[in-house]
């Protein structure tokens, strides 16, 4: 094998060391990457700003349920319902960090 097949050859296996064993991306896995980052923080209660528009931010206030590449998933205190939110949108994210909820039966008790 000359150098240079052996250089692309080691290029494509890097490539593809970049996803784990189970096909998981590594902006899944990795938490230089938001989504990954996100993941660490499921079961926390989140204030989360959207930017909709140029200039009009929203929020909405949550536990945070699921995290995929481009979404998340918040169960909202107000209806106990999920709400998928484009993680593109986002330019905030206010993490609790006074304890670790559970499921909404217990929501108002710290663990």
């Amino acid at each position: 094998m000359e150098f240079s097949e052996e250089r692309e050859l080691n290029q494509r296996e890097n490539r593809q060391g970049e996803q784990n064993q189970n096909n998981t991306p590594e902006i899944l896995t990795n938490p230089i990457y938001t989504p990954a980052f996100l993941k660490e923080q499921i079961g926390k209660l989140m204030r989360v700003e959207f930017l909709i528009g140029t200039n009009n931010l929203v929020d909405r206030i949550g536990i945070l349920q699921d995290v995929g590449a481009s979404y998340i998933l918040l169960r909202s205190f107000e209806n106990d319902s999920l709400v998928y939110c484009d993680i593109y949108s986002i330019k905030f994210i206010t993490i609790s960090t006074t304890g670790i909820y559970g499921n909404m039966n217990s929501r108002y008790h710290y663990y």
